[in-house]
Parts: C-alpha cells; structure tokens; sequence
C-alpha cells in the first residue's frame, strides 16, 4: 500500500522464498489456489506483534518522495473497528498522504487483525487516490469476504528468511505478495538510527514490472520503505503514542 539485472537478482530471491513459504500462501500461487480458513473467533482487534505493533493513538509520520513529488505521510491507529464480510472483526488504521504543499493525494482506512498465533492479517480497505485532474480513484478498495477477496498477511509472528506470503487478494486490483530478505542489523532514518530490523520485499501482479523494499523496526512497524524500480521512497520521521 513496487529492469535491468537488479531486477533479475530480486526475482531470483522471490522464487527461492515461494520454495519454502509460509504454509498458508505462496508468493506465485494462481489467484484461484488461495482461499486461507480462517475462524473470527480467533482474532483480535489488539495488535502487538513484534514488528507490527499498532497501539490505539500511536501517530507515525513519513516524508519522502512519490511520482517525483515531496510528500508527507501520516498514519494513525484509531479507536475504530471494522467488522469485514469474512466475520473478521479489525482495527482501524488511517493513512493520510498529501504532498509538501498540502495537496491532498491519498487517503486510505486500513483494517487489520492479529491471530491468536501472533501473526497480523489485512482483512481490506477503503482508498481513495486524489489524481492532480480532480478525479478520484477508489480502485485499489477492497474487503475480505465481498467479491472474492481475500484476506492476506502483513507480518508474521516470527518472520523468517525466506518466509514468502500473500498480502491480499482481489484478483485484478490487489495483488499483492511479500518475501523476507533480512533479519538483524540497523537502519538510519530521520527519525533516529534503529536496530534489529527486518527487511522485505514486495511486489505485485498488477504492477508485474515493479518491486518494492520495506524495513521493521521492532517496536515501531515501517521505518522506512522504497521502491526499487523508481525513485520513490519515504521514510519514518516521528512517532507518537
């Protein structure tokens, strides 16, 4: 919420990480493969896993760069809850991004819940992307349980290389997948320098072309993340709560 050699050395680790994936999804598993049983009794609205912890109040901030503009990025956990279609009870995330000018370009409700496992699920959401003409694009949206979709991890309890999973699943409009590349080390970012982080890699079918790196921080969640088919990146600049 991705040419050249580089891109051949990320494929090659993503085919490694599908050989010994998590269970439950596998990063080039057909669409029509993955239907995960999961049983709404069994999760929470209160999330502490390790390397995505999102604490009711907690308000992190981002800066960097999107489609060649600077923006700042805000992300807050609310107080909310959001019952999804697949029984799943979630909490509610808000992330705001709009540009250094205060162009409003994205605005997006994100619902997650953890498992009694530990592991963190992203059961939907509702995006809007503000396009400089004045259109909106809700296309990205969607909710486990309506039309097919499906819900899919955001961090495993304990993430281990080369753990590979399925983030979410509307086949066509969200699709995407995530393998851990790194355990372990540090990482400085304007909101200070961070240990014991965890780095992984995205990409998605609807972008086939594009691919994504993001770093935990434990404790925190993403400190910083960025694309490796572009110039796009952002990076944690505060957190409160």
């Amino acid at each position: 919420m991705r040419r050249n050699l580089f891109a051949v050395v990320v494929v090659a680790v993503a085919a490694t990480a599908v050989a010994v994936s998590a269970p439950w999804a596998s990063a080039d598993q057909p669409a029509s493969g993955y239907e995960p049983v999961l049983h709404p009794a069994d999760f929470s609205t209160k999330i502490t896993n390790r390397y995505y912890p999102l604490p009711v109040g907690r308000v992190l901030t981002y800066a960097g760069v999107k489609d060649g503009e600077n923006v700042r990025e805000t992300v807050t956990v609310t107080d909310e809850t959001k019952l999804v279609a697949e029984g799943i009870t979630a909490r509610v995330v808000r992330d705001v991004l709009r540009t250094t000018d205060g162009r409003l370009r994205e605005k997006t409700s994100d619902w997650f819940a953890q498992d009694g496992k530990g592991n963190v699920w992203y059961v939907g959401e509702d995006t809007t992307a503000y396009e400089p003409d004045g259109t909106k694009d809700r296309s990205g949206s969607w909710e486990a349980g309506v039309a097919d979709a499906e819900p899919g991890l955001i961090m495993e309890a304990d993430p281990r290389i080369p753990d590979a999973y399925r983030q979410e699943l509307l086949k066509g409009k969200a699709e995407d997948t995530a393998w851990i590349v790194d355990r372990g080390g540090s990482i400085t970012v304007p909101y200070g320098t961070l240990h014991n982080v965890l780095t992984s890699r995205e990409a998605t079918r609807v972008e086939p072309r594009s691919y994504d790196e993001k770093v935990y921080a434990p404790g925190i969640g993403i400190v910083g993340e960025r694309s490796l088919t572009s110039d796009e990146k952002v990076q944690l600049v505060g957190v409160t709560g």
